[in-house]
């Protein structure tokens, strides 16, 4: 209902007043336009508080420098082109785009996958232009340690890793944990902690609402043209309380359907949380392993 609806209604009631004075007097009652917020579960997990208790001891119980804390995610994986980008921004005229959001009219694809350091307040995007694979996410977050990680913190030997249940790293797939094991233990020979949000509640995955957000208030109303666009944006992107963010290509093309056997999962050197095993565990160093190649499904 508008407030000219409003207004309409009273006259029918001989009460006579404008649009205007319906949108203050409403205003002065405590009323406003509002939207609907999607804060209602639909399903709740009997471990969901136990497991919120786990991961605040991890968030804020862990030594920064020997167990630094980082929280990863895809973004929504954003078509590259004329596309209309929602939100608005300052210019004197308006950007023309498609009036249809086609796949087929697509330069590309940019899948963002970011790490974000909960103590250096620093997040990192990685731009693959493939697919949101398991090995995807993991190399992502070793070339971060790489990169950042080793050197931030020269005395870690744990890294903690937030992740939501579902997705490239979610706790099922077993590529997921199948990559971490070859791909960054072994590699930098350091433990890594995964602590995953149960189904349901990712939105309060930091790198959610505290990197996410702010890449999708600074494009708001941009058309992703191009990768270099995205790329901008991305490195673009601050906050009073003193974020930065960085960005990086990943071009390699990244195959779907790799499947991890059995055998291949039992030479892991994982432990599992024994109360929630399947939110929670730790992989560390292999002394002695024989890497088996994963297969590709048909």
């Amino acid at each position: 209902m508008t407030a000219a609806s409003i207004a309409e209604e009273l006259g029918l009631w001989g009460i006579q007043c404008s649009d205007t004075t319906v949108r203050r007097v409403l205003f002065d009652w405590g009323f406003k336009q509002r939207v609907n917020w999607k804060m209602i579960a639909t399903a709740r997990h009997p471990d969901r508080d136990g497991q919120f208790k786990l991961i605040h001891i991890v968030r804020n119980c862990s030594d920064p420098e020997r167990s630094p804390v980082i929280s990863i995610d895809t973004k929504k994986k954003e078509p590259i082109g004329l596309f209309r980008n929602p939100g608005t921004y300052w210019g004197r005229t308006p950007v023309l785009v498609y009036d249809h959001d086609f796949r087929s009219l697509a330069d590309g694809i940019a899948i963002p996958y970011a790490v974000y350091d909960l103590c250096a307040n620093a997040g990192v995007y990685y731009l693959g232009t493939s697919y949101d694979t398991s090995e995807f996410a993991v190399n992502s977050v070793a070339t971060w340690w790489a990169d950042t990680g080793q050197f931030r913190y020269p005395n870690a030997r744990k890294l903690c890793i937030l992740a939501d249940s579902g997705g490239s790293n979610g706790c099922r797939p077993r590529a997921w944990k199948y990559f971490l094991q070859h791909n960054l233990v072994n590699p930098f020979q350091i433990i890594v902690q995964v602590t995953h949000y149960p189904t349901g509640t990712s939105k309060w995955n930091p790198v959610d609402h505290r990197v996410h957000s702010e890449v999708s208030k600074n494009w708001a109303g941009v058309p992703l043209v191009d990768m270099e666009t995205i790329l901008n944006c991305i490195r673009s992107t601050t906050t009073a309380s003193g974020l930065t963010v960085t960005a990086q290509l990943d071009e390699k093309v990244y195959q779907k359907g790799i499947r991890i056997t059995d055998e291949q999962m039992a030479q892991l050197n994982i432990e599992h949380n024994k109360k929630y095993p399947k939110w929670n565990y730790t992989i560390k160093p292999q002394t002695k392993s024989r890497i088996i190649v994963p297969q590709m499904t048909k």
